[in-house]
């Protein structure tokens, strides 16, 4: 079983795009969030690839300490009344979940990928060779 090693630049872009990690080309998403079982073009499965709230972790805790620091810096600069800050960090912030949760969720599936074709490598350079006598 031969693998050829994937750039790093290439599995950003595929996720960036929401593509497959392997051929670049498939759809890796069904909808908003949902993975699909297989790659139509090259048959990955992702059954077994597990991202589960690491996206949402990734983003949100960045979120929180740019809405804190944000919200602070607008009170004392501009001290706008409450409504302001009522109307601006939430929507601020269902944006940016928004725009980034897919490509974070889509990042996440290509470094397992690049991963466990790592480890498939090194099993295979590692594996005992077979006394024939």
């Amino acid at each position: 079983m031969t693998h050829r090693s994937i750039p790093a630049s290439l599995l950003v872009k595929s996720a960036m795009r929401g593509r497959c990690p392997r051929c670049g080309v498939g759809a890796l998403f069904i909808g908003y969030l949902r993975v699909v079982p297989v790659c139509a073009v090259c048959g990955l499965s992702f059954t077994n690839f597990a991202t589960d709230d690491g996206p949402v972790s990734f983003v949100i805790l960045p979120l929180c300490f740019l809405t804190a620091g944000g919200s602070l810096v607008l009170e004392v600069m501009m001290q706008p009344p409450m409504w302001v800050h009522v109307l601006v960090w939430p929507t601020l912030i269902a944006l940016a979940v928004g725009f980034s949760l897919r490509p974070v969720k889509a990042a996440m599936i290509a470094i397992q990928y690049r991963n466990r074709e790592r480890n498939e490598k090194a099993f295979e350079a590692s594996a005992p060779i077979e006394n024939t006598e």
